[in-house]
């Protein structure tokens, strides 16, 4: 992985701030010519008071302190400068998706393509098609606005995307000497994908550096499970949350029409249940919810067998949602990658459904009648929500303006609400967790009135994981509120 010396410039002020600051060509560059940002004859601009973000503007990280609280850390705000270290008419800049697909990635693309042209005046970009591997394999697409001005309607990505195929060397070859297409040096790449996709790009980033290129990297931070560090959310979160409804407002009408009757949906979440605990938390007529940072066990007093009998006495059927990386623990162990790198997991909608039957089997027990339903692959390849769309449109903008003002190595998200510029090594040094010793996880235990399957033990574990200096429960909170 690529050093954080080079990822990130520490500047420390008064009173404990501490600003994350994103890299710049001025840092290993020297000299480098500046000019007029175009914006200034923008006439969408004209009425805006205040064009251009202060050099100095910085975000907190955490907004809950005390009073005597250091002021914290603190990560560079996005926007438009007044300088830019690029002429228009000589950028070439190329877009690539990696990983899964995510509500909301052809908007992304569309809107990088708008920002470079009607902003900045930039007409020359292009899409590598197929992930890392189309930068060495030479697929590419002219991406103008016309060509991109309806594909947010679509899902997926026009672009193509894949797993793996990230060759360093090859890349950073194929935009220093060979362009692509006989194009010249690429000045400005955005990589959209997660954090696994996002280690390659801070890869790339430092090589472009090592080799001393004016090549701004940027990213765009993607993932459907919300399990990227820092940001308040990732792009797709949700519309994923809100496509989830259907399959649960669908396995409560399957579970109620039936008598014990049972429905359980499956929903995407490899390590995280952001997904599970807002659909859950949105729709009302979930039972039970399990997510990977929760476990739990099925046999016993407290188990979820015993829950499952005490909810079909009371009510007559009841609904589990459960997230894909939940209670793999119990499964065997395939101990196989995908692509990525990623485990690869088992289905265990399928696990508990048959474990939830055979349980029913048993002498004295009640005839049930259980419905599985596993949406995973419609949610995640359908277009972007509304607020989606327009968050969509905000990061590309966002990626753009930091690009165009010579920053390099960095990721565009909202931290606390305001747009700001990440440093890579921020992004990827850790996944975000439901911490379920915060509020949010209380509020989900409370409003479906599950147990937490944990013993005195098991929460005095949680208690101290919750408690390391690497964890903000009280930011994690709010930012999931």
């Amino acid at each position: 992985m690529a050093s954080s010396s080079n990822q990130m410039k520490v500047v420390t002020g008064e009173f404990g701030f501490v600003l994350q600051d994103v890299p710049h060509f001025n840092d290993y560059i020297p000299d480098l010519p500046t000019y007029p940002n175009p914006l200034r004859s923008n006439p969408a601009y004209s009425v805006v008071k205040q064009y251009f973000v202060d050099m100095d503007d910085s975000v907190p990280e955490k907004i809950v302190v005390h009073k005597d609280t250091p002021r914290g850390i603190h990560f560079r705000r996005a926007g438009p400068r007044e300088r830019v270290y690029f002429e228009s008419d000589d950028v070439h800049a190329c877009i690539v998706t990696c990983g899964g697909l995510c509500p909301g990635l052809n908007t992304v693309i569309r809107e990088i393509v708008h920002s470079l042209d009607y902003m900045y005046g930039v007409n020359k970009v292009l899409g590598i098609e197929g992930g890392y591997r189309g930068f060495y394999s030479k697929n590419t697409i002219c991406l103008t606005p016309k060509v991109v001005n309806d594909i947010h309607k679509r899902g997926g990505t026009i672009l193509g995307t894949s797993r793996g195929g990230h060759d360093t060397m090859k890349i950073v070859d194929s935009i220093q000497d060979r362009g692509i297409n006989q194009a010249l040096l690429l000045d400005q790449v955005y990589v959209i994908g997660g954090d696994g996709t996002l280690k390659g790009a801070a890869v790339i980033y430092e090589e472009i550096r090592k080799r001393g290129l004016k090549v701004a990297v940027a990213g765009i931070p993607k993932t459907i499970d919300n399990d990227i560090p820092v940001i308040d959310r990732s792009f797709g979160f949700d519309t994923a949350v809100e496509e989830a409804q259907r399959a649960i407002n669908a396995a409560h009408v399957e579970a109620a029409s039936a008598e014990n009757g049972i429905g359980v949906v499956k929903l995407m979440g490899r390590y995280s249940g952001f997904i599970a605990m807002y659909a859950t938390l949105a729709s009302r007529d979930v039972d039970c919810c399990l997510i990977p940072e929760s476990h739990f066990y099925l046999e016993g007093k407290g188990g979820l067998f015993e829950y499952i009998d005490k909810k079909l006495k009371e009510n007559g059927h009841m609904v589990i949602v459960m997230a894909e990386g939940a209670a793999q623990e119990l499964l065997a162990a395939k101990n196989e990658q995908d692509a990525s790198g990623n485990k690869l997991l088992q289905d265990v909608g399928l696990w508990l459904s048959q474990k939830i039957k055979e349980h029913f089997l048993k002498p004295n027990k009640i005839p049930i009648t259980l419905k599985y339903i596993d949406p995973t692959y419609m949610i995640r390849a359908i277009p972007g929500n509304a607020a989606d769309n327009v968050y969509c449109t905000l990061l590309a903008q966002s990626a753009v303006h930091g690009a165009m003002a010579g920053f390099t190595g960095f990721t565009s998200g909202l931290v606390n609400g305001r747009h700001t510029c990440v440093p890579f090594n921020r992004i990827i040094e850790k996944q975000n967790k439901v911490v379920i010793t915060d509020r949010m996880w209380a509020r989900l235990l409370s409003s479906t009135n599950q147990p937490s399957f944990l013993g005195p033990k098991c929460m005095d574990e949680a208690r101290k994981e919750g408690e390391t200096p690497n964890t903000d429960t009280t930011t994690n909170e709010i930012k999931s509120t």
